[in-house]
């Protein structure tokens, strides 16, 4: 597979403002709320994935894997500040975002302080992996084609950018931090329950602020579930991306197509327009 070089790009502007429909996922509540639950996690989570990284700046020795470390944090941080921009917008509809975010800053300072480096190394590599299987998937698939245009370029844009980054974590958690094969797993078993968990107590508490009564929360989760996780559902078709990397001999490389990037990349270095550049998506086959 080519391996991409990684592009330092700083965070377009997406044009957020209040003509962003509330439910800007083709109107639909739930789906709008599930990618909405996840873009409150990501300013904090991001400052975490950087800090288990830089924890082995010093120790790198590789020129390679030193640039790669210091894109790696560039694009992370910049992340942050654009899911925090949209976030902005979840605010100003009544949704606590301070409270996800405070919460999951909490959490993520408790573990960083109290698990070994090389554990909180491997919790971002897990969840690197996960981040990256998704990009490819909503990359190909373009999930996102009945979307608002800005925040399919928001997630296209930072799809693209964990695929060009996906290995940066786990190489160094291999080649500097030395973790075994059992702190590689455990840890990605543990993301495994845990990420989804918080996105979706997050989701739930946005749809109760909303106005959705018990009742019809319980009858979006039933319909919302089978989109996620039914034979024809969203996180199916990762299953076997997902799977491999409890393989002895897993690298992140050995995953994921990279025609939509390609695409993506060359449509946004010619007009400098992430909309632009997302909207490519909609003339592939599906």
């Amino acid at each position: 597979m080519d391996i991409p070089n990684i592009i330092q790009r700083k965070a377009p502007d997406f044009g957020f403002d209040d003509s962003l429909p509330k439910y800007w996922f083709a109107g639909d509540p739930f789906k709008t709320r599930f990618f909405d639950a996840m873009s409150t996690m990501f300013p904090e989570g991001e400052k975490y994935f950087i800090r288990s990284v830089r924890a082995y700046r010093e120790q790198i020795t590789d020129p390679d894997m030193k640039q790669a470390v210091s894109d790696f944090i560039y694009q992370e941080a910049q992340h942050s500040i654009a899911h925090g921009l949209f976030n902005d917008r979840l605010k100003a509809q009544g949704i606590n975002v301070d409270k996800f975010e405070q919460a999951m800053r909490g959490y993520l300072n408790f573990v960083s302080k109290y698990l070994p480096a090389s554990v909180n190394l491997a919790n971002t590599a897990a969840a690197e992996h996960m981040t990256a299987i998704i990009s490819h998937i909503w990359t190909r698939d373009d999930i996102q084609r009945d979307s608002d245009p800005r925040m399919r370029a928001l997630l296209y844009w930072h799809g693209v950018e964990e695929i060009e980054h996906k290995a940066v974590a786990f190489d160094v958690l291999q080649q500097v931090a030395k973790a075994g094969y059992l702190t590689r797993i455990l840890t990605m078993a543990y993301e495994t329950v845990s990420f989804p968990l918080s996105v979706h107590l997050f989701m739930d508490e946005m749809l109760r602020v909303d106005g959705f009564s018990g009742w019809e929360r319980t009858r979006m989760w039933a319909n919302g579930l089978r989109w996620l996780y039914g034979p024809q559902g969203l996180m199916h078709s990762l299953l076997p991306s997902y799977l491999s990397y409890y393989r002895p001999d897993f690298h992140p490389w050995q995953e994921g197509q990279m025609e939509t990037y390609h695409q993506w990349r060359q449509a946004y270095e010619s007009t400098g327009n992430a909309i632009a550049a997302a909207d490519m998506g909609k003339s592939l086959p599906h």
